[in-house]
């Protein structure tokens, strides 16, 4: 591949600013702003306490989205091993003497906010793993030793992850691992192994779930064993969707959850909210919004010459599509209820601003796609 080397003035954080894709960013800020007046219709009809602080965390967000952008491409593949470490290490210091919340051990108290590393390292894990696999042959990566070492590292934060416990979280990192290991040409038959493995293990990984977990599997599977306990979630989530119809109640006059009878409507539950008050064409417009933003992301990675460039554009596109397939399937009751938020919808602080770091990352990739590939040497 040969190398194109930016003048100073085509470089420049200027032409950089108007090389941005502002469809993408479009659909980013139209997203954030269903979001802030979802949480307002879910303080019925309040800013405080969910939408004012959502549209703020938006704005600073929003900044460092523009702020990752516009970083020099060389320096993600120069510092992504270290980052990567440095994450890992709060994942340990979570360990040691994390913030408990919710009965979860996930956090890090920093006085002014409360960072959870785990968020961090979905970055993290791929800018690893991109960085990896963007100095190795094809020869290397089907041999067996060219991906151990990236296993190694993937499961190292989801088994800490797990610990915390995080589930959702956990499973998210791996198969994100997955998919940039089938992205480099991994070949098919070791994930038929892998598989076959995982299957054969199941009855062993049951017994080391917490008794919620194993409690949420099975109510997955039967929400009715026990509907005023576990299974409460996701049947009122059912009444709520069924109960938007084709155009929905209309905004502010959500029944479910407006009179509480879906819990965690700001954050997990956000999309039943949604659903419940613009039926099943607000529903499908949301989807089709987060399915541009996905396929701008792909397109962006398709266009890159640089290798490096476009695994971190698939693994952050990747992890950003698994945080939409997953909470919306949970809120469905296709899959068991994790704990995995809407991105952009529902409150929350630190995966906004992973969320948004991602995007910023995936832009500056998208605006260099046509870089050298020899950053070693630079």
């Amino acid at each position: 591949m040969s190398d194109l080397n930016f003048s100073n003035s085509d470089n420049s954080l200027r032409n950089k600013f108007f090389r941005l894709s502002y469809s993408y960013i479009f659909l980013i800020t139209l997203l954030a702003v269903i979001g802030a007046l979802t949480l307002y219709s879910a303080a019925n009809g309040n800013w405080e306490p969910w939408a004012f602080k959502h549209i703020l965390r938006f704005g600073l967000s929003l900044l460092l989205m523009f702020g990752m952008a516009m970083i020099d491409v060389r320096h993600y593949y120069k510092f992504a091993y270290l980052f990567y470490f440095i994450t890992l290490f709060l994942l340990l210091v979570v360990e040691v003497s994390g913030h408990i919340g919710m009965g979860a051990q996930r956090w890090i108290n920093l006085g002014i906010f409360k960072l959870q590393p785990s968020e961090l390292m979905k970055i993290g894990l791929v800018l690893f793993m991109a960085r990896y696999f963007s100095s190795m042959t094809i020869q290397g990566i089907h041999a067996i030793r060219g991906i151990i070492i990236p296993v190694i590292f993937a499961l190292l934060p989801v088994a800490l992850i797990i610990l915390e416990p995080d589930l959702g979280t956990a499973m998210m990192l791996l198969f994100t691992a997955v998919i940039m290991l089938f992205a480099v040409g991994v070949q098919w038959w070791k994930f038929v192994l892998v598989g076959i493995f995982t299957l054969a293990a199941l009855p062993v990984a049951w017994s080391f779930l917490h008794e919620y977990q194993q409690n949420r599997v099975l109510t997955f599977l039967d929400p009715e064993r026990d509907p005023l306990g576990t299974g409460y979630h996701i049947i009122q989530s059912k009444i709520a969707f069924g109960s938007g119809g084709l155009l929905g109640k209309g905004f502010l006059h959500g029944t479910q959850t407006h009179l509480n009878f879906l819990p965690e409507k700001h954050t997990d539950f956000i999309f039943t909210m949604f659903s419940e008050e613009f039926g099943m064409v607000g529903s499908l417009s949301l989807l089709f919004i987060n399915l541009l933003v996905l396929a701008l992301g792909y397109l962006f990675a398709f266009r890159c010459r640089n290798y490096f460039a476009r695994l971190v554009i698939i693994g952050l596109n990747t992890n950003y599509f698994l945080y939409i397939f997953i909470n919306i399937a949970m809120v469905m009751g296709l899959l068991p209820v994790v704990g995995v938020p809407l991105p952009l919808i529902s409150y929350g602080g630190t995966v906004m601003f992973s969320i948004m770091a991602s995007f910023g990352i995936i832009l500056c990739m998208s605006i260099n796609q046509n870089t050298s590939n020899n950053f070693d040497d630079d």
